[in-house]
């Protein structure tokens, strides 16, 4: 079982992160796993707060000379912000003398759309800051660092993880199913909504430039696609190891995200049965040497999953973000400490973060499919993992073979 916890808050001295079950032997790129928290903290429409930090994972375990050797990996992200924080946040009972930073008084206006009430009620708190301080997306940055992990041990054999942004608000492109994986794969990871059409692209900042005059905050979709996937991962033999189940609790799990599909997601239900499966054919001669086996799907609508198990196509997960909760010009809400009616909270955030949200579903998309590839060819080390995959790889192709001409 390939497993993580994260710990740690918005404005605290950092975020930890343990991840178990990475097998020994994977040849770690240390640069690699930054360059996905840097790509976390790009896109248009982010908040001041990315101007402060320069996310990095100081390892603290499981890495020698640079591989994995069996035991969790650790590490922590420190927030540079904390120098500001550490009179609003001490751990003590109260801040050491040399603490820094403003003494903040206590949230008692709960944002709409946020946990703050929610989390107030559940864990009996009267500033509303215990609950955000976790509740912030701030948290995903440890959870891009566990998918880093994930994505080299996909990588490591044969898989890709990409993602795009297909919407944000109003602005969307015409079709996100026939986006071409090269085009997608090009994107520039510093692209302002790393959209694959350029004219959309500029619309969609345009958009959310009116947001922000108007004080406003946009959601929108985007869709993660993993290539090389094989069959077989997943199952459909109990509920909890349907694969396309398991992916949507990940992504679900992020914040902001109130929905997720996958293929063509919800438009199955107004698409007829003849326009929503994809056809079984033979694979043409030229190309089945490239393939798994020696067939082919003239369309992906399922996004390569079947019964909860893969099915050789490329997966395709979108997730569908709603607006960030938080709005200069705030909704109306109750103040907790007189039961007074006035606006919500306003704590620092982004007017459109949809962008950034991909990065984080790539990372949990990763860490899903990493557990489903260890869970069929699992062993504790990438050298029992190796053999496995190649034999089972040998197997499919054999399987579905066509036969061989009669002779003459």
């Amino acid at each position: 079982m390939l497993r993580f916890l994260t710990a740690g808050e918005s404005h605290g001295p950092g975020l930890v992160v343990v991840l178990e079950g990475l097998p020994a032997g994977l040849d770690v790129d240390i640069a690699a796993v930054h360059h996905q928290l840097w790509r976390r903290q790009q896109g248009y429409g982010r908040g001041q707060r990315m101007k402060i930090e320069s996310d990095r994972l100081d390892i603290t375990s499981g890495l020698r000379f640079g591989r994995t050797i069996g035991s969790p990996v650790s590490g922590i992200i420190h927030n540079r912000d904390w120098k500001n924080w550490q009179k609003t946040m001490p751990v003590d009972r109260e801040a050491p003398a040399e603490a820094t930073g403003a003494t903040r008084g206590p949230v008692t206006r709960p944002r709409p759309g946020h946990a703050d009430l929610a989390g107030a009620a559940k864990y009996e708190v009267s500033d509303l800051r215990d609950v955000l301080e976790r509740a912030s997306a701030r948290e995903t940055a440890a959870r891009v660092a566990v998918g880093a992990f994930a994505r080299q041990l996909l990588e490591r054999f044969g898989m890709r993880v990409l993602s795009h942004v297909t919407r944000i608000g109003e602005v969307a492109v015409a079709d996100a199913s026939a986006a071409d994986l090269a085009a997608i794969a090009s994107l520039a990871d510093d692209a302002p909504i790393r959209c694959v059409d350029a004219e959309v692209e500029a619309a969609m900042v345009a958009h959310i430039d009116r947001a922000r005059e108007m004080g406003d905050t946009l959601g929108g979709t985007f869709e993660v696609i993993v290539d090389g996937v094989p069959p077989g991962l997943g199952s459909y033999v109990q509920w909890d190891r349907k694969l396309d189940g398991r992916l949507a609790q990940a992504v679900m799990s992020i914040p902001a995200i109130k929905a997720v599909g996958i293929g063509i997601g919800p438009d199955v239900a107004a698409t007829p049965g003849s326009n929503v499966h994809d056809e079984i054919l033979s694979a043409a001669d030229d190309v089945r040497d490239t393939r798994t086996w020696s067939l082919r799907r003239p369309t992906n609508r399922a996004g390569g999953l079947e019964g909860g198990v893969t099915n050789g196509e490329p997966l395709r997960v979108t997730g569908y973000m709603k607006p960030i909760a938080t709005l200069m010009k705030p909704l109306r809400s109750v103040d907790l400490a007189t039961f007074d009616e006035a606006p919500a909270a306003i704590e620092r955030s982004d007017v459109c973060a949809v962008p950034a949200a991909a990065v984080v579903a790539e990372a949990m998309v990763a860490i899903v499919l990493a557990d489903a590839f260890l869970e069929r060819f699992g062993g504790d080390a990438i050298a029992q993992i190796a053999p496995r995959v190649d034999e089972a790889r040998r197997h499919v192709r054999e399987r579905f073979q066509p036969p061989s001409p009669p002779s003459a």
